[in-house]
């Protein structure tokens, strides 16, 4: 027999011994993960941190992009920041707990819903020491968060692979924000800590929390920092003082200072044009900067926008609060507010209100493009309203404190660059907005870009007024001047959205919202576009739904 068929008959006899060796039973091989996995799907997710207006519940909320929807929501006692994993596989989430009956300060891990299905999912909780307040959440390696404590003063480090507290160090008074460098150079990684109350930055090495001198800093009342993608500088608005401050990281030094006035309160780092967007909500104003170049490589000026009442970018007058700006280097947006102390402008609400507004800008001819894209759409919002009833705790509180309101509104754009999100605090509910352009890789589904999608509702609150429980039962109804009048025994209160259950087609199951006209014990009233009707008996009732929480923050898939 030759050396080819001796080989060839010894490989089948092999191959046999095997297979009656194994015979039905799998022998499964076990990989442990080390890692959190990473989630490419999540790069087409934003997140959302909402909360009740009395502090309890709050939640954190996912939408997926390409669906335009919902797709999961934890429930979280009072959610103050998030961050997602660099691979985003996990969703960590800091929340001041403690300042809710019965709560307590947490720092929760959770899996996205397009990781393990179902929702998303709180993998772990870890409970942080009594009165730490967390406030702030920042992780830029794999393996490792890091969370400040307002209540304490200090930074804890956690391992994200077993949900252990590693280390906790001290830091400045009043910390309320953090930007870690992202090791991409040669340098190890660094924490840089924003500290309010003592008018501080703390440089502190990633790796064991141990404290560097930061030099050159004077700026007053820090309250927002990012770090530049190539982790060499890191950027610091100080509201105080209306400072943007450039810190070297190699040094550790302040190599430069530039005014962007008093009550500035946010600044966004655009990695793809290597750009600074700073807003400030006091002085209506909003300054671009260009991230490279300059002496020392501090920024320079590139434009600023007037938002001051007759300005072009808001003829009445807006409070700018945030910036997105899309990855493809196409546009930027701006989400800023007005407030009306006592009246309305929007005949549609009666008092106090809050008209949220949404600037589109070319990004690089630095010139505005869309004045204001409509925010409000579809239920329970009419069909002109372009204001919301004021919503207390959605104020913004200087100097910041855990468990009041940092943004009013707050913009996040979508990282395929098709879509941008803004939270709206007092309406409830964040704004999907179409922002594919020209772009064959997302089509826009007939919507024209930079136009209202839809508006998602943020997570259900509680309410624990007796007009949130109590059904009114309806015996009669009339419209006149689309003003439905409801006759029915009720406790509601003006602003209470309502479900209407078992009366004519037109009318069944509608959302309406009681006006504070015509609200007694024996009626109330609605607006409802309609042809008049005389008063007409039925028999039905007025179903008080639960109030929307308020978004407070949006994160997205990088």
């Amino acid at each position: 027999m030759s050396l080819r068929r001796l080989t060839q008959a010894a490989s089948v006899v092999v191959l046999l011994v095997l297979w009656v060796a194994c015979g039905d039973y799998y022998r499964p091989v076990v990989n442990p993960l080390t890692t959190i996995p990473p989630s490419p799907s999540n790069q087409h997710a934003v997140f959302a941190l909402t909360a009740n207006a009395p502090g309890s519940p709050g939640a954190g909320m996912q939408i997926d992009v390409s669906g335009d929807t919902d797709v999961g929501e934890a429930h979280v006692d009072l959610p103050t920041h998030a961050a997602l994993a660099p691979n985003d596989g996990r969703l960590f989430i800091a929340s001041a707990g403690s300042l809710v009956p019965g709560g307590t300060d947490e720092f929760l891990s959770l899996s996205p819903a397009s990781v393990l299905g179902g929702g998303l999912n709180i993998i772990d909780t870890l409970s942080l020491p009594a009165g730490s307040l967390p406030d702030f959440v920042a992780t830029s390696q794999t393996g490792f968060a890091y969370v400040a404590n307002f209540g304490t003063n200090s930074v804890t480090a956690i391992n994200t692979s077993t949900d252990q507290i590693t280390n906790t160090a001290p830091v400045g008074t009043g910390p309320v924000a953090m930007a870690e460098t992202s090791g991409a150079t040669a340098a190890p990684p660094k924490l840089y800590v924003a500290n309010q109350t003592s008018n501080s930055v703390t440089s502190l090495n990633a790796a064991d929390l141990s404290q560097n001198s930061v030099s050159g800093f004077t700026g007053a009342a820090p309250v927002w920092m990012v770090a530049r993608s190539d982790g060499q500088k890191v950027y610091v608005v100080t509201q105080g003082d209306g400072q943007l401050e450039t810190i070297d990281t190699a040094t550790d030094t302040v190599t430069g200072s530039l005014p962007v006035g008093a009550g500035a309160n946010f600044v966004a780092y655009d990695p793809h044009l290597s750009r600074l967007y700073v807003t400030n909500p006091v002085t209506h104003m909003v300054y671009v900067f260009s991230a490279t170049g300059g002496a020392n490589d501090t920024p320079t000026q590139m434009a600023s926008f007037s938002f001051a009442s007759g300005s072009t970018a808001c003829p009445s007058g807006c409070s700018p609060s945030s910036v997105a700006a899309l990855a493809d280097g196409s546009r930027f947006y701006v989400a800023s507010y007005q407030t009306y102390p006592a009246t309305c402008p929007d005949p549609d609400v009666v008092g106090a209100c809050v008209v949220p507004q949404f600037t589109v800008f070319d990004a690089q001819s630095l010139s505005l493009k869309v004045v204001s894209v409509p925010l409000l759409g579809g239920s329970p919002f009419l069909p002109n309203q372009y204001a919301v009833p004021s919503v207390a705790s959605c104020a913004v509180t200087t100097p910041y404190v855990p468990g009041a309101t940092r943004f009013r509104v707050f913009t996040e754009a979508a990282a395929d660059s098709t879509r941008v999100y803004v939270g709206v605090c007092d309406a409830g509910v964040i704004a999907d907005v179409n922002a594919a352009d020209d772009n064959i890789n997302n089509p826009t589904k007939g919507r024209a870009p930079d136009s209202l999608v839809l508006d998602l509702p943020a997570p259900a609150g509680v309410c624990l007024q007796p007009s949130c429980s109590q059904v009114a039962s309806i015996t009669a109804f009339s419209i006149a001047g689309n003003v439905i009048t409801f006759q029915a025994g009720n406790s509601f209160v003006a602003g209470q959205t309502v479900t209407i259950s078992g009366l004519t087609s037109y009318l069944n199951q509608v959302r309406l919202t009681v006006l504070p006209t015509g609200l007694s014990a024996a009626q109330f009233q609605c607006d409802f576009s309609h042809a008049d009707v005389n008063m007409t008996t039925v028999s039905g009732s007025a179903i008080p739904s639960l109030p929307a929480q308020t978004p407070l923050f949006l994160l997205t898939g990088r």
